[in-house]
């Protein structure tokens, strides 16, 4: 049986910080909680490289985000993540026209064109009243293939401020779906990262329900979902990331969250069973894994409790042994180096398997696209993917893992490290590099 076709919305904003991460979420909760739900299913997806958000969109709403990242995907991936029944809310990233690299690629409105989806613009209207018309009509008029279907008033100050934003928006014809007053109460916590993981959030149900009240208060839900349009027909996605190995234990807790639902689903279809264990509660990795994955997180924030569990070490230093492949990214990364340095100083051992030692003493900002090449199995052939990290590189010895190049081609040193079965580096892996980037790395 052919799966029902969805619809589609993007959630968009012409800069961050305009509130695009709490409206989605306030919207993705107001439209699920209806009862019967009109829509079908609702569920989020997020543009571009994020780990945070799509917890929250899963919180919201109580089913799974994907990522959908216009410059590092293919369209037939994109199109296979996209495609499902119900209603999918898209959160924007940035601003709905700023990319990668001097040609902008990977924007929100990428997404747009690819998919075929109208964007709501949510306006940040605190600090303006009739100027709001001439942003909104440029960003409207900039791109034929972005439609702009309807515009979302956020942090207005008073009837008499809305009454002034929607006379100046009338000659424009776009509707104004919603003026949503400033609320104090309705602002997440943040870390260096971004926000402050939903696990941790100290209510978060609370801080979702009143956002959704607000959402159904202000917004005209009926109209905005009316403007979804028709999702892509489901296309089957091309390969990705084959499997680690056949039984894989996966680091999965408060210092290791940073891992893509798509890789992990992608591994499991391809018929690999996950085995999650968690490095901060001592569990160590099972005897019968062939692979071990390190995700991305925090474990600069939880470096001396790691240090402390020598057991999970040892056992992951005994599957590499017995020839398991054993790969970090990003923060997995730097607990499979000799030591990890926290922001106050103290040096804490850590894994020991790679001859890398890092530090948060002194934070220095990684951040953007990277084009990746290498020849180690089972990760051999070209990658898109990013690194987002403050951490410094105090010595790191042996072969790299990774060719690097950023999102314009231009050469970077190598990335990552590799030792025998072991590997990992600061970079995460999205997808297989596409034909539309510059290629420029070359297997190390």
């Amino acid at each position: 049986m052919t799966p029902a076709r969805g619809r589609g919305l993007i959630l968009g904003a012409p800069n961050s910080g305009s509130g695009k991460t709490t409206l989605t979420l306030a919207l993705l909760r107001a439209l699920s909680r209806r009862e019967p739900s009109a829509e079908g299913p609702v569920h989020g997806a997020k543009s571009g490289p994020d780990y945070i958000d799509p917890a929250f969109h899963t919180a919201a709403c109580g089913l799974p985000c994907v990522n959908l990242d216009a410059w590092a995907m293919s369209p037939d991936r994109l199109k296979a993540l996209a495609a499902g029944p119900g209603l999918l809310l898209i959160e924007g990233a940035m601003g709905l026209f700023d990319g990668a690299g001097l040609a902008g690629r990977g924007a929100t409105a990428d997404l747009s064109r690819l998919l075929g989806l109208p964007v709501v613009l949510i306006v940040d209207a605190a600090r303006m009243a009739q100027s709001v018309a001439p942003l909104v009509e440029g960003f409207a008029r900039h791109d034929s293939g972005v439609r702009i279907a309807g515009v979302i008033l956020n942090r207005v100050g008073s009837q008499r401020h809305t009454a002034m934003l929607r006379a100046a928006l009338a000659p424009s014809g776009l509707p104004v779906l919603g003026a949503v007053p400033r609320q104090t109460d309705l602002a997440l916590p943040d870390r260096h990262l971004g926000l402050v993981q939903a696990s941790e959030h100290p209510d978060l149900s609370g801080f979702l329900d009143r956002a959704a009240d607000a959402a159904a208060s202000h917004i005209d839900l009926d109209a905005l979902a009316a403007l979804a349009s028709p999702l892509p027909a489901h296309a089957q996605p091309p390969p990705t990331l084959s499997p680690l190995g056949s039984r894989i234990a996966v680091a999965r807790d408060a210092a290791f969250a940073f891992a893509y639902a798509h890789m992990l689903d992608a591994w499991h279809a391809a018929g690999a069973s996950l085995h999650p264990f968690s490095p901060l509660s001592g569990q160590p990795v099972a005897p019968e894994v062939d692979a071990v994955l390190l995700p991305g997180g925090y474990p600069e924030l939880h470096a001396g409790e790691l240090a402390a569990m020598r057991g999970v070490w040892d056992s992951v230093t005994r599957a590499a042994e017995r020839g398991a492949t054993v790969y970090g990214e990003c923060g997995g990364y730097m607990v499979l180096g000799q030591s990890l340095t926290d922001a106050q100083g103290h040096a804490h051992r850590m894994a020991g398997l790679l001859d890398l030692d890092t530090s948060f003493a002194t934070r220095r900002l990684h951040l953007g696209y990277r084009q990746l090449a290498t020849d180690h199995v089972p990760l051999a052939g070209a990658w898109a993917g990013h690194e987002f990290h403050y951490a410094t590189t105090l010595s790191a010895r042996g072969t790299a893992l990774f060719s690097a190049a950023d999102a314009d081609g231009s050469v970077l040193p190598d990335m990552g490290l590799r030792a025998g079965t072991v590997c990992g580096s600061f970079a995460h892996l999205i997808d297989r590099a596409s034909p539309g980037l510059s290629q420029t790395a070359t297997a190390r």
